[in-house]
């Protein structure tokens, strides 16, 4: 039975699939935890490092890695590679034993999820979808927000697990529910990015100081956490910093694509979603999401 090899009440053994920007660091806060970590990651070298700075070990394929796991956590890029991990002959779901829990921490449809959470339960398999946010920061810091979904008891097993990266963890419902709000703040992050940047590019021209005027106007109602900590990379113009404008309009696909299925009218985002199209033909694709105000400076 899963947890009989457990050496204390602590420890579990888990697997983590996917090393980028977030999942590196989250999989290291696992080994800080006292769990015994197994990760895959597609380039094997980035998993070879990792081992060499965190300890565990690495396996060749999901499917190993996930062998023997009581957990397994994703953090990929997008629904085709979640999909890439789980399923198939050396997807994680084949390796996994009945009664063990998969979190996904991947930003990806409602729908992919609820195809997956059927797919694993199938297996015996708990399905637990749990983005993230908070950025690249967030993650090497562990103080991650995690916005989950699935059934009560599996979320309550997985809690502890996410505990290990993350200042604030909750459930907000059934399959799929952590993926919708994902959405929200997606929906929401657009919003305010180019509200700041509007705000910071007329500033500029209207001869104020730009760190002058978020000093004043972060302690009132238009404060958020972009102002708070973008506002000097953003003044500089230094946009290599946080989430890429690349994974930005993958998400914002996901809301809007979304907002049509639900009949949720998003007028604001989609247009921000225009807005990011311009970054990216400006060679902006890797430049973090307040790179908005970048396009406005071109427009002068």
């Amino acid at each position: 039975m899963i947890g009989d090899s457990r050496e204390n009440d602590d420890m579990a053994k888990v697997a983590f699939l996917g090393l980028g920007v977030m999942g590196y660091p989250m999989a290291g806060y696992l080994v800080k935890a006292g769990h015994e970590v197994t990760v895959y990651n597609r380039t094997a070298a980035k998993a070879d490092k990792w081992v060499s700075e965190n300890g565990g070990a690495w396996a060749p394929t999901p499917r190993e890695a996930a062998q023997g796991a009581e957990f397994v956590m994703a953090c990929v890029g997008n629904d085709d590679d979640l999909r890439s991990v789980c399923l198939g002959e050396d997807g994680a779901f084949a390796g996994m034993d009945a009664g063990a829990t998969f979190v996904d921490h991947t930003t990806v449809s409602a729908e992919v999820t609820r195809e997956l959470f059927a797919a694993a339960a199938d297996k015996g398999v708990a399905f637990v979808d749990a983005p993230v946010s908070g950025g690249q920061a967030g993650a090497e810091n562990g103080q991650l927000v995690v916005m989950c979904g699935g059934e009560e008891d599996a979320y309550a097993k997985a809690e502890p697990m996410i505990d290990a990266y993350s200042k604030l963890c909750k459930r907000l419902g059934d399959s799929g529910a952590g993926q919708l709000c994902k959405m929200v703040n997606q929906i929401c992050i657009a919003g305010l990015v180019q509200g700041l940047s509007e705000g910071l590019h007329f500033a500029e021209k209207a001869g104020l100081d730009g760190r002058a005027v978020v000093e004043v106007i972060g302690g009132g109602a238009a404060g958020s956490w972009q102002m708070v900590n973008r506002v000097d990379t953003m003044v500089d113009g230094k946009f290599d910093h946080g989430f890429a404008t690349d994974w930005m309009r993958k998400d914002l696909a996901i809301c809007l694509k979304t907002a049509e299925e639900v009949q949720a009218s998003l007028p604001v985002t989609a247009l921000v979603d225009q807005f990011y199209k311009d970054v990216q033909k400006m060679g902006g694709g890797r430049w973090d999401t307040s790179s908005l105000l970048a396009r406005l400076r071109k427009l002068d």
